[in-house]
Formats: structure tokens, sequence, C-alpha cells
């Protein structure tokens, strides 16, 4: 009997993601992006390790994992909706050019910015007017996603990692995790705050199937260090 996917089962899957007109926008497999021009030296490209149900991919495409075939090929259609959201003009934002100025910076139609916490981008400079769109870039298409489970993760120790990874955008190498029968101790390089910690290891002893699961400061660093040093890596890829 075929397994199926179900809510809650860690999974690494491999997907590619394309427009209607079948350009890809983005991959897990570095063959498909060399094949459609999307390979840059700097990215890397591997399966992606999620808990099916958790949002740690793009939503409209993490529910369509439920009972899907494992090591079965299939294709998901998302609406705009489902996607990246519809276009909304709410969105698109006039801001005064002395703003970029106060930065040294020269505004420019395709330079990306980040402004409270968004990333935009200036779409036209007119005068002492920047416009800049705040929209997903893919905001109001359609897309179509060619996805394969390639194995379900069984291991408690790399379920646990592969969702503070996933979760918390935080390197894998930073976490250590110790499983002894049906207890988990994770050691992490910064202090969390134990309400935190306390509602993640409960999620991740319910998910995991152990008794309990706790967290150890391992040394103090900062939270704000660690995200850096991942989103550092992403900007690599990128």
């Amino acid at each position: 009997m075929t397994e199926k996917i179900k809510e809650n089962d860690f999974i690494e899957l491999d997907y590619t993601g394309k427009l209607e007109d079948g350009s890809v926008f983005d991959t897990t497999e570095e063959k498909v992006a060399k094949e459609n021009g999307f390979f840059k030296e700097k990215m890397k490209f591997a399966p992606a390790t999620i808990c099916v149900g958790e949002n740690q991919i793009l939503p409209g495409l993490d529910k369509n994992l439920i009972d899907q075939e494992l090591g079965k090929e299939f294709e998901v259609k998302l609406s705009a909706e489902e996607a990246f959201g519809k276009r909304d003009i709410k969105k698109m934002k006039i801001m005064p050019i002395s703003a970029f100025k106060e930065h040294n910076m020269q505004p420019q139609p395709g330079l990306q910015i980040e402004a409270d916490g968004e990333t935009g981008t200036i779409t036209r400079v007119s005068g002492g007017r920047v416009i800049v769109n705040f929209n997903h870039p893919l905001a109001g298409k359609e897309v179509v996603y060619l996805v394969k489970v390639n194995k379900k993760i069984t291991d408690p120790k790399e379920q646990i990692i592969t969702f503070l990874s996933t979760s918390m955008r935080m390197p894998k190498d930073k976490i250590n995790v110790t499983v002894n029968e049906d207890k988990a101790e994770i050691k992490l390089p910064m202090q969390l705050p134990e309400q935190f910690t306390g509602v993640i290891g409960k999620k991740l002893a319910d998910l995991t199937k152990l008794k309990e699961v706790n967290f150890v400061a391992e040394k103090k660093e900062s939270v704000e260090k660690v995200v850096e040093e991942k989103a550092a890596e992403t900007n690599d890829n990128n």
C-alpha cells in the first residue's frame, strides 16, 4: 500500500515553482536551475525539510501536501490568493526623495529597499517623489509547483533540528540536540525567554511524540547575532 503524507509529518521534498508561461522562479534542484537560467554560483540547492501543516513553506503549497503519495511527483496549481497574494494598491507607496538622500542613497527603478520591516522595489522616480512597490514580486500571479516528497524524517533529533532551523531561521550547526529515551535537550548559543522556550518545547514534544523537550543555554549570545548570521548566509545565496 502506498504511503501518504499526513499533517505533522516531517518530510524532505524537492520542488520547482513556475509561472504560467513556464518560467522558473524557484527550485531546490541545481540541475533545474541551470537548465532554466536560474542558477547563480553562490546559491545553494538542496531538498527542503519541513513539518507539514506548520506553514514552513508557502501556505498554499503546504496544505496541498496532505494525502500526497510518498516518492511520487505531483503538480500543485495555486491561485494568486493561495500563492503570493493579490496585488494591493495600498502597498504602492510614495516616498520623498529626501528620505533616500538622508541615507546617501540614489533611488532608481528596480532598486530594492527595506522600510519598516518590508522589502519594496522602486518602480518610478519623478521629481521629488519615489514610488515604491511593497507587493511581493509575484503578487497577482498564478503559479504551478512540481513537487516530490523524497522521504519522511522519523528521527526525533533530526525533526527538532529541522523545525528550529526552518522556523527560527537558525543555522543547523548552531543547534545541539541530545535525545535520551523519551526526553530531548536542546542547547542553543543564546538565552531565550523561558516563556518562549516553554511553548516551543511543548510543541516539539507533541510533534516528535517525546515526553519532554527542554532548552539549555550553551553560552550567552544575542538572538540578533544568530539571526544576522542566518540572514548573511541567505544574502550570500542570493
